[in-house]
């Protein structure tokens, strides 16, 4: 069953930044199961948190009873969508081919493909590939006011340092990929970030103009910190959905550690939890900061919708255990092994492991062997979880945890990891 006020529930999430006619959107999904669309470009080997929020909402939308199409750009991906940083690098098709069968996996997992409004993918690269440059200048081009390209806001930031024509005519691209399923599938619908709506627009009006049918459209904001500037693992690194490339554990951390400011709003976009819950963890977090309620039931959340409650269940026994709060050994290797990566520390070569004042300098927990030493007669200095008592200690192959790794701490909350071989 349809739920009519689905569009209230997206922008009570602050989903909505942008809309075409908020009305008329309000009505067309209040009336019946709309097919809609979103799309992903493989410019990288994985989605991140941007995406994320696209697919968070496209299946907040499915499951309000509408119908979903994945687009998978296997010809934008190869172009790639104008930036303001500049000209991208053009992937090769095989790259781009790969990463489109990657991308298309990772969105699979937040739809369902099942029942009456069931899912499908599709790939822009198999309505685009044959299509003439006479057929798509005539059919496609003559649409497109040159004026109104200029006028695109990225456009205008590229015109100074330099804009190849390539990236120029994306929009079009785009823009042809709504009318495709517009005609095919009756898709009425398409929805993207906000760095998206002059292609989401674009694609509108072609639609109106070749048609003569409504189309709708609407953008999500773009999450930034309190400082307004974007979000990522570090400054120079996005938060991928990926395993391979951001450990489960790591992701778990990011969001462990977000503002308390932003608690609430990343709740609302991320999670499907209730109006309630979340105004209760909202309002936990205002009252009681320091136990960080929001923080944790966010990172569970998100967590598990990316990569699965077990892995919650991980991530969390592993910080408990470098902590001095659990046993190390029951940790999953690749586990302890990516929190050990994020605390930061060094590598050893196999062979006769040096003495463990050496080590916590080693580990960058002491300045020198002198402070190494007051650390262990103060019982602040600790081996795999057990406090060391001599400093003349001398770890040996049978200390190893999981194989290869020594874990030093200092006191409560300073660890690092000594990885060996």
């Amino acid at each position: 069953m349809t739920t009519p006020n689905v569009l209230d529930e997206l922008e009570w999430r602050g989903l909505v930044a942008h809309s075409t006619d908020r009305d008329a959107l309000r009505a067309a999904l209040g009336e019946g199961s709309v097919k809609f669309y979103v799309g992903f470009d493989p410019t990288a080997p994985s989605l991140h948190m941007g995406n994320l929020v696209q697919l968070v909402t496209a299946r907040r939308l499915q499951d309000a009873g509408h119908t979903p199409y994945i687009l998978v750009g296997g010809a934008t991906g190869m172009i790639g969508d104008p930036r303001d940083s500049g000209e991208r690098t053009l992937n090769s098709l095989d790259t781009v081919k790969e990463w489109t069968e990657r991308v298309r996996q990772q969105v699979s997992r937040f739809v369902s493909f099942e029942g009456s409004n069931a899912a499908t993918t599709v790939n822009n690269y198999d309505w685009t590939a044959s299509l003439s440059t006479i057929d798509f200048l005539r059919d496609i081009g003559k649409h497109f006011p040159v004026n109104r390209m200029l006028a695109r806001d990225t456009v205008k930031r590229r015109l100074e340092s330099g804009i190849s024509y390539t990236e120029f005519s994306y929009v079009l691209l785009q823009s042809m990929d709504y009318l495709n399923l517009f005609r095919e599938h009756g898709v009425r619908l398409q929805f993207g970030g906000s760095d998206q709506w002059g292609n989401i627009t674009g694609g509108a009006e072609l639609v109106r103009r070749v048609t003569g049918e409504n189309a709708y459209g609407f953008a999500t904001p773009l999450i930034t910190k309190t400082d307004g500037t974007k979000y990522g693992k570090t400054e120079g690194g996005a938060l991928w959905l990926d395993p391979e490339m951001l450990s489960p554990y790591a992701f778990h951390q990011f969001w462990l550690n977000v503002e308390d400011e932003k608690v609430g709003e990343l709740l609302r976009i991320f999670t499907f939890l209730t109006r309630e819950e979340i105004l209760e963890l909202e309002q936990q977090t205002a009252e009681k900061p320091f136990l960080r309620a929001g923080q944790k039931r966010l990172a569970d959340e998100v967590t598990a919708l990316v990569h699965g409650a077990e892995e919650v269940e991980q991530a969390k026994a592993a910080a408990a255990a470098l902590f001095g709060g659990g046993d190390l050994g029951s940790i999953k290797p690749d586990t302890l092994a990516a929190a050990l990566r994020e605390a930061g520390g060094t590598s050893l070569p196999a062979g006769d492991l040096p003495g463990i004042l050496d080590l916590l300098v080693s580990a960058g927990l002491a300045k020198s062997k002198g402070e190494a030493r007051r650390t262990v007669a103060e019982g602040g200095a600790y081996l795999n979880n057990q406090r060391v008592e001599d400093p003349d200690l001398q770890p040996g192959a049978d200390d190893l945890v999981a194989g290869s790794w020594l874990v030093l701490r200092r006191g409560k909350k300073n660890f690092a990891g000594i990885h060996v071989g």
